[in-house]
């Protein structure tokens, strides 16, 4: 009778996961947005973001803005960021350095990516503890890493890795040595070109015959376990034709059961459809959602050679953001901008590895974990959330003042919690010392606290509707972890 009844259910699971696969979505948002997201993407909570292109070439713009955008603040003649700008910057940069007739084209030669070791990228990705990569397959300036017939089509000469400076097709090589590990392989891709022809010329012929075939191209033949769409503010989704693209990435594509979007699908898309959320340069959503906050080790996400060392985040600062990204049920998608010759610099390698042997004693709290009924325990006294005044991008040390720096008049993210099965987390920014109060957490007869990456077991009482753990007295060089401990919680109620 069992031995019936175990086949009665592995039958109904099976056509549960069959019913799923064989679902056929529609071109309309209420048929696109209701594609659940991969369980592993929530799981992941941490991403390695990688721009690199031409403009890894001149690698410069004002600190305080986007050198990626090299291309557009060059022949626009303009500038945003954080800072005062008169707009001529780049311009006057680049007639100083290159000429005033050496286009931005002619950097596609000096692409070389001569010391690109995909092998090396993809294991310093592992080392890291990321779950996940993103690399720019093509930014707004139209260059592909992988040779696309529709990019030289378009443009009218060779714009593409394999045709000019590397000749090779680093996309595939990238791909080839991610897949070795247990890294998954995204591609973000932008779905217009600042400076295309036929995007100037026909909008929609533009989306239509180079956009989704270029798509479909990329899709096919790298089979990416994400993308991440971009250029989403420059047309609506109905110029790009979106709900028909994404269509067919669910439908009839090679990786329709497996990958994972986010939600720049056109101006409008932006949080409201496609995948999961996307945040960049801003501090978190409320988790009711998947969401990814995106940002750079240093401010600008393609490599800046005018970028000092102090213009590069901590990895005190990195691991804050972390928690607090996590914390709220989102990822944390980490950029670094390699130079054109393939060389990641070294203070970025050194960033991802401090996070990377954070996570390895840490990785338990993170991994796999949710949003707990609240994110963050702030301290009694002071005003919450401080943020600095009059910047378009949030500096990435707005975490220090919000953990262990406060402004006057502020308060402090005391701890910051993540739950797992039964089990709470609860992270804090510094050793505490002798007790650590968490208010409003009440202990169960079987409950048990741990301090994570140790066997130390953690006594602690209950005093009204607050939870007290003595802290057992460590030395620095006892302490599992540097810069946030992670105590293990086990069977509590609110």
């Amino acid at each position: 009778m069992k031995k019936a009844v175990f086949s009665i259910i592995a039958l109904c699971l099976i056509g549960i996961q069959g019913s799923f696969a064989q679902k056929k979505y529609e071109a309309n948002w209420e048929s696109i947005d209701s594609r659940p997201i991969a369980p592993w993407f929530e799981d992941a909570k941490f991403g390695i973001f990688i721009h690199w292109g031409p403009y890894s070439v001149p690698a410069w713009s004002p600190k305080g803005t986007y050198s990626e955008w090299y291309q557009y603040w060059l022949q626009s003649k303009s500038l945003f960021g954080n800072g005062k700008f008169t707009g001529t910057e780049v311009y006057d940069y680049h007639v100083e350095t290159y000429g005033p007739h050496f286009s931005y084209y002619n950097f596609g030669e000096q692409f070389t990516a001569r010391n690109f070791d995909a092998d090396k990228w993809a294991k310093l990705f592992a080392d890291a503890g990321a779950k996940y990569m993103m690399i720019t397959s093509k930014h707004h300036d139209g260059f592909t890493l992988w040779p696309s017939k529709e990019a030289n089509k378009t443009w009218g000469f060779p714009w593409n890795a394999k045709d000019v400076g590397a000749k090779r097709d680093l996309l595939k090589e990238l791909e080839v040595a991610v897949k070795k590990t247990d890294v998954k392989f995204g591609t973000y891709y932008s779905l217009y070109e600042w400076f295309n022809p036929l995007w100037k010329k026909d909008k929609e012929k533009f989306a239509l015959e180079h956009t989704h075939p270029q798509f479909k191209d990329l899709v096919e033949n790298y089979k990416p376990d994400l993308i991440w769409s971009d250029g989403d503010w420059s047309a609506k989704p109905e110029t790009w034709h979106s709900p028909e693209l994404l269509k067919w990435l669910f439908n009839e594509s090679a990786v329709a059961e497996s990958v994972v979007v986010n939600d720049r699908w056109g101006d409008g898309a932006r949080f409201n459809h496609g995948g999961y959320y996307t945040t960049e340069y801003q501090s978190e959503l409320d988790g009711s959602k998947p969401w990814e906050e995106c940002r750079g080790i240093g401010f600008s996400f393609g490599y800046n050679a005018n970028e000092d060392s102090w213009d590069y985040a901590s990895d005190r600062t990195l691991i804050y953001l972390l928690l607090n990204v996590v914390s709220n049920g989102g990822n944390l998608l980490l950029d670094i901008g390699p130079d054109a010759n393939g060389n990641i610099p070294p203070i970025m390698q050194d960033r991802l590895l401090a996070i990377g042997d954070w996570l390895k004693v840490n990785g338990e709290a993170i991994y796999g974990s949710r949003k707990w009924e609240r994110a963050c325990q702030w301290s009694k006294k002071g005003k919450k959330d401080w943020k600095p005044e009059g910047a378009h991008y949030l500096p990435a040390d707005f975490i220090l003042k919000q953990t262990i720096d406060p402004e006057p008049g502020y308060g402090v993210r005391e701890i910051f919690f993540t739950k797992k099965g039964e089990d709470v987390f609860a992270i804090v920014p510094k050793w505490p010392k002798e007790t650590l109060v968490i208010r409003d957490m009440k202990a169960t007869s079987t409950t048990e606290i741990t301090l994570v990456g140790t066997d130390l077991k953690v006594e602690f009482v209950q005093k009204g509707k607050n939870l007290i753990l003595k802290v057992p007295n460590l030395t620095p060089d006892e302490l599992p972890s540097k810069y946030a401990y992670s105590f293990k919680i086990s069977n509590v109620v609110k």
